[in-house]
């Protein structure tokens, strides 16, 4: 800008803006996790500070801690910056919108206008004299599109003007306007008032120069106490420009202070500048500026201006971070963009720290395995891991969305490790880790010298069980799925089961296991064990019958399924169509349990539960769903535990906590150990004398029967 000349119009550089990465983080994380649609106002705080170098002028800068934290309304600026000589902080509004169109509708004119009343208003009741910084105000309109990444937003610092404007008779550095002495003294003042903690940041103020060539700053509020005879007054801001012929923005509302409050109409304003954190007199400046006639009253606003010109020109910016950012962090936030635009209007109370926290544990990464594994990612899980033993093989990658056709070259990949690597591949942060082992099944018995090796994997599942918070049963044989079964039952884990025939399904969730508490059988004798057992019964924790598990309706143990089967017996033929929905309502069902308050205890619900689709804010929570392809039909059923099941009974558990392995050694090596234990052998035998005894009482019948 042109040098000023006297009498000439005082002219001011522009404030300019600067937004740190940081704020644009903290608002994308605010708008998701805590003000979803709500567009109501936002206080923010903004930064700057005297400008510093000669050739570069100083932004208000918005930083991280300029929006309020996700957990309180309150300001962590206001009380982290007091103080902070290299960051006075200002008062600011945010608007921020929820679609691109609400930004540019927003009537500019008239928010600029209420940012000045209120400027104006803290002139008239006194608090800018109080509080110097609300004269700095600014205002900050926004759109976060968070699908790509960027944000259009537009500043404006409300300044009041002046009517008419005031001009200036002078304008210089403060070196040639004050003598040696004075400037050496002002220069050690303004030091001193910068470095004390309760002024640094308190960017309005007056200085007084003695006769003595002393000069004093004085707070604005001492102003009207103090005896002046003799002295030299200058009114002094932080100056964030650096042009040597204009003063910085913030004074044009200073000037309207001292006009409008004190009634002053020549001032000697000083334009504090720093070089390297020291004041600077050669860079300050010190001018005076002519006011004509008092401004306005009470109840009449001067006019405003202040938005921020972009490259010259009355327009918003616009900035992009999808490429500053990490793509890990990115992948994070895309991913759970949906689940919180679902917590803003549909799902309020939906949990993302238990869906993230949550340690699922899948058996099974085939067709069921590689669905669930995605839907639980879908669903904001990161803790998965996969059990498996078997290869990729050239006929699964159609059907088993996790292999391509390079898992199967040269043999095959193992389908655990193989899934475990395109997960991270879709999604970076997910902590997934896959396991090659075997599952041991009853009916599948084990020669002696294997038997060592066969314990080993029982006491690995039973750990990795043991560390999981959730765990699916989705292998393809149905003996595969007891031993799960058995144990988490006697931890009382989540357990979902999932299903596949040719054209049906089934999902379910296991109820819980009959044991409440577990005794301590790291102490416990066999004596004590058994009292504990004859305590227990078949109810739940709420006195209610138990659910039951995937064996509760069997009258035989499961048993070797694998041997002489053709060639469409040993491959899982299902419609391709099944394995999606059966995989999606079982990862439906946890979710259903996470957000239920009795959890795995939950009652079932039936499709006529009407109450249960209000109650609970993710609707009712079934017990079994079947569903046919062929029918396009689905229900939802309940079955509750059975006294005699070969793998959730009081019996089974018993015997699985007083003899541990060697009770599982022996269910996997005599195939009707489980169905004598549990007294299903009983059961079928007196199935089978009734059917005797039925079909002689038939004959006696025929034989007293004439014929006609």
């Amino acid at each position: 800008m042109a040098a000023h000349t006297k009498g000439s119009l005082l002219q001011f550089a522009p404030m300019q803006s600067l937004v740190d990465e940081g704020f644009w983080h903290r608002l994308s994380s605010l708008k998701l996790n805590k003000l979803g649609i709500d567009d109501s106002p936002i206080p923010i705080n903004g930064f700057y500070a005297p400008c510093s170098r000669s050739q570069v002028s100083n932004h208000l800068t918005l930083l991280v801690e300029s929006l309020p934290s996700e957990a309180s309304e309150s300001l962590l600026a206001s009380d982290t910056s007091r103080g902070n000589r290299n960051r006075c902080s200002v008062p600011g509004i945010l608007y921020n919108t929820n679609t691109v169109e609400s930004f540019h509708a927003l009537d500019k004119q008239n928010l600029l206008k209420a940012e000045a009343r209120k400027i104006w208003d803290d002139i008239q009741t006194g608090k800018a004299v109080e509080d110097c910084a609300v004269l700095s105000r600014f205002l900050l309109i926004s759109f976060a599109d968070l699908k790509k990444w960027t944000f259009h937003y537009w500043f404006a610092f409300p300044a009041l003007m002046l009517d008419p404007p005031a001009t200036v008779n002078y304008l210089r550095p403060a070196s040639k306007w004050l003598s040696k002495e004075e400037a050496e003294s002002l220069s050690a003042a303004c030091n001193e008032w910068r470095s004390t903690r309760s002024t640094a940041d308190v960017p309005f103020f007056f200085i007084s120069i003695n006769s003595n060539s002393c000069a004093t700053i004085n707070h604005l509020k001492d102003w009207e106490n103090l005896q002046s005879d003799g002295h030299k007054i200058l009114f002094g801001f932080y100056d964030p420009c650096h042009l040597p012929n204009n003063p910085g923005w913030p004074l044009r509302n200073f000037l309207t202070l001292l006009s409008a409050r004190w009634n002053l109409r020549t001032v000697q304003f000083f334009c504090y500048r720093e070089n390297r954190g020291f004041a600077d007199m050669d860079l300050s400046l010190v001018g005076e500026a002519l006011i004509t006639d008092p401004q306005g009253g009470k109840d009449s606003v001067p006019n405003a201006v202040g938005w921020e010109l972009n490259k010259g020109k009355k327009v918003p910016r616009c900035i992009s971070l999808a490429q500053s950012m990490d793509p890990t962090r990115l992948a994070v936030s895309a991913a759970d963009l949906n689940l919180k635009l679902m917590r803003w209007r549909a799902l309020p109370s939906l949990n993302l720290s238990v869906l993230s926290s949550i340690k699922c544990l899948l058996l099974g990464a085939g067709t069921l395995g590689c669905q669930v594994a995605r839907m639980l990612m879908a669903w904001g899980v990161r803790k998965i891991t996969l059990v498996d033993n078997g290869r990729v093989a050239m006929s699964n990658p159609l059907r088993q969305s996790l292999y391509t056709l390079d898992d199967c070259l040269n043999g095959g990949e193992f389908k655990a490790t193989a899934a475990v690597r395109t997960l991270k591949r879709i999604f970076p942060a997910v902590e997934a880790e896959g396991i090659v082992m075997a599952i041991p099944m009853p009916g599948h018995p084990v020669p002696s010298q294997e038997e060592d090796s066969v314990l080993d994997d029982c006491r690995c599942l039973r750990d990795l069980i043991d560390a999981h918070d959730a765990v699916f049963l989705l292998t393809d044989t149905r003996e595969s799925r007891w031993l799960p079964s058995l144990l988490c039952a006697n931890t009382n884990k989540i357990t979902i089961t999932a299903a596949l025939g040719f054209d049906s399904f089934l999902a379910m969730r296991h109820g819980a296991g009959p044991f409440n508490q577990t005794p301590d059988l790291s102490t416990g004798t066999a004596a004590s064990l058994s009292a504990d057992m004859c305590k227990l019964n078949e109810n739940d924790v709420n006195g209610k019958e138990r659910l039951g598990c995937y064996f509760c309706n069997d009258v035989v143990a499961p048993t070797d399924s694998t041997s002489n089967r053709t060639l469409d017996q040993q491959c899982t033929v299902t419609r391709p169509g099944l394995a999606p929905i059966a995989s999606a309502l079982a990862v439906e069902l946890l979710v259903g349990i996470l957000h239920h308050p009795q959890g795995i205890y939950a009652e079932a619900a039936i499709n006529s539960d009407v109450s249960g689709t209000t109650e609970q804010p993710l609707g009712i929570l079934p017990h079994q769903i079947r569903g046919s392809l062929s029918q396009f039909s689905q229900m939802t059923l309940v079955g509750y535990s059975s006294s005699s099941c070969t793998a959730c009974c009081q019996t089974v558990l018993s015997e699985y906590r007083n003899r541990g392995m060697e009770f599982v050694l022996q269910a996997v090596n005599h195939p009707t150990y489980l169905e004598d234990l549990t007294g299903l052998t009983e059961l079928m035998k007196s199935a089978t004398s009734f059917s005797l005894d039925w079909d002689k009482e038939m004959d006696d019948e025929d034989d007293d029967c004439v014929e006609i």
